[in-house]
């Protein structure tokens, strides 16, 4: 089973979609695939589809949509070589229940030990984390530029979300963003300053009060021969800090301002690292 859904939802079993277009069944989907392997509770179904006020009918409406999904499971198996062998020795097809499958407290997408994106984003994300570690700056960079490669827009694009899917859409989007921190931190430290700056300047306008990526723009800027601008950037943080949050910019971002200030290049930009601030010498 191939699962993608870090953008739109495109789950295909043995080469063929099983991508339902109803919005609620594509909803169950989302969900059982993004936990493929694993037991997704009803209540959290249940929970997804309907919020705090399901309806009375609730069970039996979801049992409906599992039975949808697996129509279209199994004429994706149509195409399917027998793959096991009974006991008497007999062939032995994989069904609709075998893939999709009912557990005593909900269901299980079972993916057949095949490719998922946001398996392979997490593990090329922790490869490049453990490369920054270790200080191998272009393993680093290399790792998580191809584990950001993997998005091809907000995950879950196309389906509608209800609270199970937002959060985990939240969760995958810090994830995301983590990875392109650490990733532009080890372009950084590689002394690819100036072919950053377009790049850092869509993100600042993206994530306006994001300050480790403000940070990074300020370092590539000033390492430019652009101190003016990183001047600027810092100056536009802070109103904005200020205006909409009613927050100072961080000790570690004022800092880095008064060493741009004062022109001094041991300068030092805030970064976090898997979710955690820290202060990162660049030189």
């Amino acid at each position: 089973m191939n699962i993608e859904v870090l953008g739109a939802l495109a789950v295909q079993e043995n080469g063929v979609s099983i991508t339902p277009t109803a919005p609620k069944p594509r909803q169950v989907l989302a969900l059982l695939a993004l936990h493929a392997d694993r037991v997704v509770p009803v209540s959290a179904l249940i929970e997804e589809l309907w919020g705090a006020t399901p309806p009375r009918s609730a069970r039996t409406t979801l049992q409906t949509y599992v039975l949808q999904l697996r129509e279209l499971i199994a004429t994706a198996l149509e195409k399917d070589e027998y793959d096991e062998q009974d006991g008497s020795g007999e062939p032995k097809r994989r069904t609709a229940k075998d893939v999709l499958v009912t557990m005593p407290s909900g269901y299980l997408l079972a993916s057949g030990d095949g490719e998922s994106d946001v398996r392979a984003f997490e593990r090329l994300a922790g490869v490049g984390y453990r490369a920054m570690d270790a200080g191998d700056f272009p393993g680093a960079a290399r790792q998580l530029r191809e584990a950001l490669a993997l998005w091809s827009g907000t995950a879950f694009a196309d389906v509608q979300a209800g609270a199970q899917l937002e959060m985990e859409i939240r969760r995958l989007e810090e994830s995301r963003l983590c990875a392109l921190d650490q990733r532009i931190e080890a372009d950084l430290r590689l002394g690819r300053h100036r072919e950053l700056l377009a790049e850092l300047t869509v993100l600042v306008n993206r994530y306006r009060t994001h300050e480790s990526l403000h940070g990074q723009f300020m370092l590539a800027l000033y390492r430019s021969g652009r101190r003016g601008e990183a001047l600027e950037v810092y100056q536009r943080l802070r109103a904005t800090l200020v205006r909409d949050l009613g927050l100072e910019p961080s000790a570690g971002l004022r800092r880095l301002q008064r060493s741009i200030l004062a022109a001094n290049p041991d300068t030092v930009v805030p970064a976090p690292t898997n979710g955690k601030q820290r202060l990162v010498h660049t030189s």
